[in-house]
């Protein structure tokens, strides 16, 4: 919701900075930019911290760890590949809660 309103308002900008300058006055200038830069930092944000795929190589271990992410609040499990030492965070499912 908001990442849509924000692409909303980057393109309202862009266009009113476009039409300004097309009207031939200068004061468009800053508010182009402002909704060129919006535009592409929401591109590049979609780009950069997607979500990684579910699919894992047959090297990567789940591991017994599990705690409560403290951003979400959601239950996380750990993966470890023992060949780079490497650690991936994932969502744990229901199923998934070790017994107690």
């Amino acid at each position: 919701m908001l990442r849509k309103a924000l692409f909303l308002i980057a393109l309202a900008l862009l266009a009113i900075g476009l039409g300004s300058l097309l009207l031939g006055t200068r004061s468009g200038v800053p508010t182009a930019i402002s909704g060129g830069v919006l535009l592409v930092a929401l591109l590049i944000e979609r780009w950069r911290y997607r979500p990684s795929g579910s699919a894992r190589p047959a090297a990567w271990q789940l591991t017994a760890e599990r705690f409560i992410d403290p951003e979400s609040g959601r239950p996380m499990r750990v993966y470890y590949n023992p060949s780079t030492g490497e650690r991936r965070y994932e969502w744990a499912q229901p199923e998934d809660r070790p017994a107690s």
